[in-house]
């Protein structure tokens, strides 16, 4: 009877043309690229997870430090110039030349800016441009990450910064890649006290976050 049942025989048939597909070494290749590239974001997912557990349920203790903002956002950038190219994107940072010492903890900050720029990078469009820039406030700086495209809708602004939230791609664009993103930026933020946010412009969405200078 078994060897008489039709699903047996259609699923036979489906794992011999698997085989005859892998017995081609562009196929294999084909493949093993994918399975690579699934397994490196899983792997990315699973640090991410651990960052933000770690954020979120231990002491927090922060390494505070001086340093200057303007030299780390310039490192980030070279350091993901190749997708940026890749991307045809302008990248604008009219405070280059200008030190900008902050007192905070280095290390969570550079994954505040990570995470800020891979957003601006994944979903710039239309003039394809990326503006960083730094606005000195009362003994504090706002950092400001903008990049043209599309805008978020009015009513899932806030929703964003939820962990694995991702609006609509339908009715606008979805945020955060795993949608774990923002939410590292929004523990990271609430344990340094310091505001954050996001803003809808006439050409695209500008993400920001303040330091303090003292």
């Amino acid at each position: 009877e078994m060897l008489n049942d039709p699903s047996l025989a259609t699923d036979f048939t489906k794992l011999m043309d698997l085989q005859k597909q892998l017995d081609d070494e562009e196929s294999r290749q084909f493949y093993l690229d994918v399975i690579i590239d699934e397994a490196n974001k899983m792997n990315l997912l699973v640090k991410e997870l651990m960052s933000l557990s770690e954020l979120e349920f231990s002491d927090g203790e922060l390494d505070y430090e001086r340093f200057d903002i303007t030299e780390l956002i310039k490192n980030k950038i070279l350091s993901m110039e190749l997708m940026i190219r890749q991307k045809g994107i302008t990248v604008e940072f009219p405070n280059e030349n200008e030190p900008v010492y902050v007192w905070s903890d280095e290390f969570k900050i550079e994954e505040v800016i990570q995470n800020y720029l891979s957003n601006a990078i994944h979903y710039c469009s239309n003039e394809k441009i990326i503006r960083i820039t730094i606005e000195e406030l009362n003994y504090s700086v706002r950092i400001k990450v903008f990049n043209t495209g599309e805008r978020i809708d009015d009513n899932q602004i806030q929703r964003i910064w939820d962990k694995f939230y991702k609006v609509d791609k339908a009715r606008s664009r979805s945020y955060g890649g795993s949608g774990i993103g923002l939410s590292i930026v929004k523990a990271i933020m609430k344990s340094i006290n310091m505001d954050y946010g996001v803003t809808n412009l006439q050409n695209g969405v500008e993400f920001y976050f303040d330091l303090p200078t003292k």
